[in-house]
């Protein structure tokens, strides 16, 4: 390795440090909301989310920007890393409803009807594809643009927006058939 390169290969790490630094009060929330999602477990979201972003800072020297945002490799690690707590685990929960908490709903009625609602929504959940549970988590709990999940998937930014679609129509007649039993 020549001095240039080592020099080179130093201020590539340096700016890439300053990127995930700036990325960690933008994309923790995201991220751990993400896990959450996926493992149902506050506490253990955020401890992924945080370790995320540790395991991102030592392999910043395996990055390489080849067009894929910095971010999206986050989701990346993310993935691999709820995918490793469940192999640890070996159980699978969306979200735990007891750990939901909801805005202006502090009387136990509401509580027990939203609860209510969610178990519904968390059973139409399970009823979609993997990809459709993933565009899903992905936009409305991470809250990630389409076109970051599309190269999160590797699909199209169409595509993923045609997945959404087909989700939400999904989960809506699922919902509203549900509605009319219940």
């Amino acid at each position: 390795m020549t001095p240039d390169s080592s020099k080179k290969g130093q201020e590539t790490r340096e700016k890439y440090e300053i990127q995930l630094v700036n990325l960690y009060e933008e994309y923790f929330d995201k991220i751990a909301r993400y896990a959450f999602a996926h493992i149902g477990d506050r506490t253990e979201a955020e401890d992924i989310a945080g370790e995320v972003f540790l395991r991102a800072l030592k392999s910043l020297d395996s990055f390489r920007d080849c067009g894929i945002p910095l971010q999206s490799w986050l989701f990346k690690i993310a993935h691999n890393m709820v995918v490793d707590y469940f192999r640890k685990k070996s159980r699978y929960l969306m979200v735990r409803n007891d750990e939901t908490r909801y805005k202006g709903e502090d009387d136990p009625e509401s509580r027990a009807l939203s609860n209510l609602e969610m178990e519904k929504v968390k059973i139409a959940l399970q009823k979609l594809t993997e990809e459709q549970r993933e565009v899903i988590n992905l936009r409305f709990f991470a809250g990630l643009p389409s076109k970051e999940v599309a190269i999160l998937l590797n699909k199209t930014d169409g595509a993923v927006r045609e997945m959404q679609r087909a989700a939400l129509v999904k989960l809506r007649q699922m919902l509203n058939k549900e509605n009319m039993r219940g």
